[in-house]
């Protein structure tokens, strides 16, 4: 198997890993791992690039780890590198700003709690922070028919098609996903692409204004034109790996005993592969 091959299996099981809330402290506590999703980020391919950010914003959801995140060698300059890079797709740069936004304003977080205390229910229920970039908004879709991982498979499939989408994550357990999309991009675009799996359907969760959740169903009629997108290539590479390995990355989700004996073998590979 090549090095590069290597790199994208690395990356994209640390991703899984860190989707895990469990996870997250462990990952960046550990002494390999988040230096080497920081290396990740300078990666040749693409697809290296994307998903160790994805992995980062993950691990940014946690506020015990912003600061240790902020202070890492690299961290904040290599996200800058991403967000100023030429060749870098547009959505890589956006959420590599979502991250870098969130870091910078690690520490003053505690100051401005008061302040955003009213705001602070609105916050929770968008689930992926940076919502006040206005380049980007988030959507909360609740997905009838999301039973297991090959329709989540199915889903994530859709969803990377769209030209436009930065970022999600579901919630398995209440059949959510939770993506975060440009501003241009109509949320109808995403229960067009999900629907026409023929095996699940989309609803869009919205908030009330006595904060109450309502489910509003996409027109079935409407037509709705989803541009297909070009500049990111494919995000998983799960069908350049054995289905059953796929399998185990999903079952360590939630497992943390497990997580922790994959997290030594990544950062056995990391030391092996970068001089530190």
């Amino acid at each position: 198997m090549s090095a590069e091959v290597d790199a994208l299996t690395v990356v994209n099981q640390l991703r899984d890993l860190a989707a895990d809330p469990l996870n997250r402290r462990a990952i960046v506590e550990d002494q390999g791992c988040l230096p080497g999703l920081i290396l990740f980020l300078d990666h040749p391919n693409p697809q290296v690039v994307y998903s160790a950010l994805l992995a980062v914003r993950y691990l940014a959801e946690c506020r015990a780890n912003r600061e240790k995140m902020k202070g890492e060698l690299g961290m904040m300059l290599s996200l800058q590198n991403v967000m100023q890079k030429s060749t870098s797709p547009g959505e890589t740069k956006l959420l590599a700003s979502e991250i870098y936004e969130i870091l910078q304003s690690a520490g003053k977080e505690e100051a401005e709690q008061a302040e955003a205390a009213a705001a602070s229910c609105r916050r929770k229920a968008q689930f992926f922070l940076g919502s006040n970039n206005k380049r980007a908004k988030t959507v909360v879709l609740h997905i009838d028919g999301l039973d297991d991982s090959t329709r989540r498979s199915l889903c994530e499939e859709a969803l990377l098609k769209i030209r436009g989408v930065i970022s999600f994550t579901f919630q398995m357990a209440v059949k959510r996903c939770v993506v975060r999309i440009r501003s241009d991009l109509k949320a109808e675009a995403l229960g067009t692409a999900i629907n026409s799996t023929k095996v699940m359907k989309a609803q869009q969760v919205v908030k009330t204004e006595d904060g109450a959740e309502l489910m509003v169903p996409f027109q079935e009629d409407s037509a709705v034109l989803v541009e297909e997108n070009t500049d990111i290539p494919d995000y998983l590479p799960e069908e350049e790996s054995p289905s059953q390995e796929q399998d185990k990355a999903v079952t360590r989700v939630g497992s943390i005993t497990d997580g922790m004996g994959w997290l030594s073998t990544a950062a056995n590979f990391l030391t092996r592969s970068f001089y530190w």
